[in-house]
């Protein structure tokens, strides 16, 4: 299987890892199917638009786990998909048929171009690439072999061209239905995405296509042995699961309102193409609310990455930098609501400032003890306690909080409150290695101030400084030019109170 990144070497810890299955609605503890190796799969975007921030929260939840796995000295096959067919609206429309209709581009053109966009997005916020990254399209003959499966085993039915999964049999047949979601079958009335014209095709409002015959003037379609069609989007996670990490695998992902119907759905085809439930663990990140509620753009309560960059929006005073917000991210359990606020981003970004500014102190810090001092035991402690928080569940806030307890004893030693004296050497390199594991390499955040450093800094000053003057000189053209002309080359400037800075977009 293929791993992520070679982590730094740390002593062992305790390496009992608990994780939440919102199958069972409890805390577990982990014993991957096959020892040493985890198979995780975590359903990606649909690229129909630019990646919602809500989304950016759940890849970047996954992230931290896929690198906390990594860490424990697991080799993670990590699977991510991509969404290019079949993701119905409301109103039954194809969202790629509806992204090509409005960029008037080719259904796989608007594929790529958001594809593109999301993957810049991810480089941006330091996620690591997926072990695989299917695409949907790529899949159609394994998702119609499925289908196939599935009517096979007596769970499925035809009606004018379209394949209906049987909820009602299932249910009757395996007690299993809504075990996932909490919901009861006769909840489940009318809540399916399919194409609402076709409701009366169906045995059951609940039941869900599996397969939909197309219309002519539907813009993605195959052949398969029922119609000319394409897959219900439900489908193309089972399939590429299976496919690329066996019937059964150890984590299925995804944010929380995919639950139900998707992640539901998908147990059900699953079971009822091999009898068997795909992920032994199912994890789900709650959601992203934007001052206190949820996001919306019909009601203008939403914010794009970009936006939060940048600072052009009502709900944030100024622009903050894309490793500020992922650490905003990790201050929240990924189980948990995260609320953004203009006042939190202002709390983390002091936050992240004071984190790095220790690690830049750490560096400075020397000490003469070759033999334990005071402070060792209790630095080890912290450190200690910090992975026993993240082997509970990821709980990424315990564990910032304990390396924060670290920020206040190395500021302490380096404005003389605590003597040198009480730490050894060997104390110091605990501490440098753990925060270069946690904050680094597991938490995935980088030090944008080092990375902004050197000659490169230099000359964004002097550009800073003529764009400062012809915004003086009301020399508009200029200072957007200068601005634009940097934004093609993924710089972005940003104007606060406290002047003007900028980063790598």
């Amino acid at each position: 299987m293929n791993g992520c990144n070679t982590f730094r070497n740390i002593d062992d810890m305790n390496n009992e890892l608990y994780i939440y299955n919102s199958l069972t609605r409890q805390k577990e503890k982990f014993e991957p199917i096959h020892a040493g190796f985890v198979g995780m799969y975590v359903c990606g975007p649909t690229v129909y638009n630019d990646v919602h921030l809500g989304n950016c929260r759940t890849f970047m939840s996954f992230d931290m786990i896929y690198r906390y796995l990594s860490h424990l000295g697991f080799k993670v096959r990590y699977v991510r998909n991509i969404t290019d067919v079949g993701h119905l609206l409301d109103d039954g429309e194809d969202r790629m048929s509806k992204g090509a209709r409005l960029d008037n581009l080719e259904p796989m053109e608007v594929a790529q171009k958001y594809t593109n966009g999301f993957h810049r997005m991810m480089q941006i916020f330091n996620t690591l690439p997926p072990s695989i990254e299917p695409r949907a399209t790529g899949h159609i003959l394994e998702q119609i072999e499925m289908v196939q499966s599935i009517l096979d085993r007596g769970l499925a039915y035809i009606r004018n061209g379209s394949v209906y999964f049987d909820t009602l049999k299932y249910a009757q047949t395996t007690g299993e239905y809504g075990k996932l979601s909490g919901r009861v079958i006769d909840e489940l009335l009318a809540e399916s995405r399919d194409n609402l014209k076709n409701q009366d095709e169906k045995n059951h409002p609940s039941d869900f296509a599996i397969w939909m015959k197309a219309t002519n003037e539907h813009l993605m379609k195959w052949n398969s042995p029922w119609s000319v069609g394409f897959p219900g989007w439900h489908l193309e996670c089972s399939a590429m699961s299976t496919k690329y990490l066996g019937q059964q695998f150890d984590i299925h992902g995804g944010g929380n309102d995919l639950k139900f119907p998707h992640h539901e759905n998908e147990i059900a085809q699953n079971m009822g193409a091999c009898n068997c439930q795909p992920a032994h663990y199912w994890m789900h990140t709650n959601m992203l609310l934007l001052n206190g509620k949820k996001m919306s753009k019909s009601d203008g309560n939403t914010i794009s990455p970009e936006e939060l960059f940048t600072g052009k929006s009502i709900h944030v005073s100024k622009g903050y930098s894309p490793m500020v917000v992922r650490f905003f991210m990790l201050q929240s359990h990924y189980r948990s609501p995260n609320d953004l606020t203009d006042e939190a981003l202002q709390a983390a970004e002091k936050g992240y400032k004071r984190l790095f500014e220790a690690i830049k102190n750490l560096d400075s810090l020397t000490s003469a003890l070759t033999t334990p001092a005071p402070l060792d035991a209790k630095c080890e402690e912290i450190i200690s306690l910090a992975f026993d928080d993240m082997n509970d569940d990821f709980n990424t806030p315990k564990a910032l909080a304990r390396i924060f307890e670290l920020v206040t004893i190395i500021n302490s030693l380096r404005d003389g409150q605590i003597p040198m004296s009480d730490i050894s050497v060997h104390g110091l390199e605990k501490i440098k290695q753990a925060l270069g594991t946690i904050i680094f390499d597991i938490f995935g955040l980088m030090n944008e101030s080092a990375s902004n450093a050197g000659p490169v800094d230099g000359l964004m000053n002097l550009i800073i400084d003529l764009r400062h003057q012809a915004r003086t000189n009301k020399d508009w053209a200029t200072s957007d030019k200068i601005r634009d002309s940097l934004n093609e080359l993924h710089i972005l400037i940003k104007d606060g109170k406290e002047g003007t800075s900028w980063s790598f977009n």
